[in-house]
C-alpha cells in the first residue's frame, strides 16, 4: 500500500495547474446514458474514481475511452446490454446512484445497488429516490438493490427537496431532460457542477433554466443527442492548493483557477492574512512572514464555505494565531482528520459538529494515517509545515480525487515523495 513522505521545507514558489472537476465529471458521466449518440468531455481529470465510473458505465453496455491521457473521455451509450448496476462496483463510489435516473428516464428500468464512499456520514438516498417517485417512479427496496421502473415513463412533476442535496438535484435534474410535460426542483443544490451539468444537458437538447439558483425548470424532450463539453474547474482542489502556500509560505499561481468557483474559502483565507487576487490565467496566493490569523468557519452548500475543504482548512489553523471554531454542518461524522493532526502536535478539540482548534507556534512530523479523501491531503498540507518527516499512509483515498499531488506539490518546491509498497 503507497505512502506520502513529506518533509517541511519552507517557502513554496511557481505555478500549479488546476484539473476538471472530479464531482463535476463523475456526474457529467452518467449522461452519456440518456442519450443513444456520443458524448464526449473534455478537460476530464485522471483519477481512480473516473476510472470506477468507467467501469460501471462500461458493465451497461455503454462504450467509454480515454483519449490524450484521460483528458478527454469518449463515451457512447447506444446499446445498453445491462440495466444492473452491481454492488461490486457502486460500493466503491457513491456517485454511482447517479446512473438510476438516467437509465429509469431513457429505458423506464434500472436495478442499482445502494452506493458506498467515504465513510463521513450516513448521505442516505432517499431524497434520489422520492424526486424520481414524484415523477412517477415505482421503487422497490430489497437485497441492497433499488428496483425501479416507470412503464409509461417519467412525468414532469413539482419536487421540493426538504433539505440541499447535490446528489439528489443531479439525478433528478438527468431524468427530468427526458420526462413528460415540466419538472420543477425546489430547494435545488447551487454548486457549480450542477451548473456545469445543466451546460452538458443543454448541449445535448435538453431544455433547462434556473441552474444556479433554488429553482430549476426543466421542459422535458423526447429524445436527447451527442455533444462535447468541457469539464469544468475543480473548485476543491483549487481550494487545497490555494492552501499550500497558505500554510507554508510563499507565492503560488494556480492556473485555471476562478475567484467565482471559491468565493467564500477565498473570503476566510483573505481573514486570515492570506494574499488572493486574480490573474490572467487563474488565482495567485500568497503568505507573507509571521503567523496567520485564526478564523471562524462554518461549512455549509455552495456558495457558503465547501465542506469538501473544512479539513483542510483546519490544517491552517493549526498553526494559526489564537482560536478557531469550525462547525461541520453538511456531514455529522467529519473530523475523523483530528485525531491524527494532533499526532503531529494540533491542539484541537471536538465536541459533537464543532472542533476547536488552539494554533501553536509549529507542527512536528509524525506517521499519520488518512481516514478519508479529504483528510488525506489536510496531513499532506499539514506536513509542509511540520518540522521533520510526515509518513500519511492508506492514500489510496488521496488518488480517488487529485491527480499526481506529489509532482503538483513537488513542482513547486515541495519536498514530498510517493513511496510504494509502505
Amino acid at each position: 500500500m503507497d505512502s506520502i513522505i513529506v518533509r517541511g521545507n519552507g517557502p513554496l514558489k511557481g505555478q500549479i495547474p488546476i484539473a476538471g472537476a472530479k464531482n463535476a465529471c463523475l456526474t457529467l458521466m452518467p449522461a452519456t446514458l440518456l442519450s443513444e449518440e456520443p458524448l464526449t468531455l473534455t478537460n476530464a481529470p485522471r483519477l481512480s474514481d473516473i476510472r470506477t465510473m468507467s467501469t460501471l458505465l462500461q458493465s451497461l453496455g455503454a462504450e467509454v475511452s480515454g483519449l490524450q491521457g484521460g483528458q478527454v473521455l469518449a463515451m457512447s451509450s447506444h446499446d445498453l446490454t445491462s440495466h444492473v448496476a452491481d454492488y461490486e462496483i457502486v460500493r466503491k463510489m457513491r456517485a454511482s446512484i447517479l446512473v438510476l435516473g438516467p437509465m429509469l428516464a431513457r429505458d423506464g428500468h434500472a436495478v442499482v445497488s445502494l452506493p458506498g464512499g467515504c465513510a463521513i456520514g450516513a448521505r442516505p438516498v432517499d431524497l434520489h429516490l422520492r424526486a424520481l417517485e414524484a415523477m412517477g417512479a415505482e421503487l422497490d427496496l430489497r437485497d441492497g438493490y433499488v428496483h425501479a421502473k416507470a412503464p409509461g415513463g417519467l412525468k414532469g412533476a413539482v419536487f421540493e427537496f426538504p433539505i440541499v442535496s447535490v446528489g439528489a438535484t443531479e439525478n433528478a435534474l438527468m431524468a427530468a431532460t427526458l420526462a413528460r410535460g415540466t419538472t420543477v426542483l425546489k430547494n435545488a443544490a447551487r454548486e457549480p457542477e450542477i451548473a456545469d451539468l445543466a451546460r452538458c444537458l443543454r448541449r445535448m437538447g435538453a431544455q433547462i433554466e434556473g441552474e444556479g439558483t433554488p429553482e430549476i425548470t426543466v421542459q422535458g424532450v423526447e429524445r436527447l443527442h451527442g455533444a462535447t463539453h468541457p469539464v469544468v474547474t475543480d473548485r476543491i482542489e483549487l481550494g487545497t492548493y490555494m492552501l499550500a502556500p497558505a500554510i507554508c509560505g510563499g507565492e503560488v499561481e494556480l492556473l485555471g483557477g476562478r475567484m467565482d468557483l471559491v468565493g467564500a474559502f477565498a473570503e476566510k483565507l483573505q481573514a486570515a492574512g492570506i494574499g488572493v487576487e486574480e490573474t490572467k490565467a487563474g488565482l495567485r496566493v500568497t503568505r507573507g512572514d509571521g503567523r496567520v490569523r485564526s478564523v471562524d468557519v462554518t461549512t455549509e452548500p455552495f456558495p457558503g464555505f465547501p465542506t469538501d475543504l473544512q479539513a483542510q482548512m483546519m490544517a491552517l489553523m493549526c498553526t494559526a494565531d489564537g482560536v478557531s471554531i469550525l462547525e461541520e454542518k453538511i456531514f455529522e461524522n467529519r473530523f475523523m482528520h483530528a485525531p491524527e493532526l494532533m499526532r503531529m502536535g494540533a491542539r484541537i478539540d471536538v465536541q459533537g459538529g464543532t472542533a476547536t482548534v488552539t494554533g501553536v507556534e509549529r507542527l512536528r512530523g509524525a506517521p499519520v494515517m488518512a481516514t478519508d479523501l479529504r483528510a488525506s491531503v489536510s496531513l499532506i498540507l499539514a506536513g509542509l509545515a511540520a518540522e521533520g518527516e510526515t509518513v500519511v499512509s492508506r492514500v489510496y483515498h488521496l488518488d480517488r480525487g487529485y491527480e499526481r499531488v506529489e509532482e503538483k506539490l513537488g513542482a513547486v518546491g515541495a519536498l514530498i515523495e510517493r513511496v510504494t509498497g509502505q
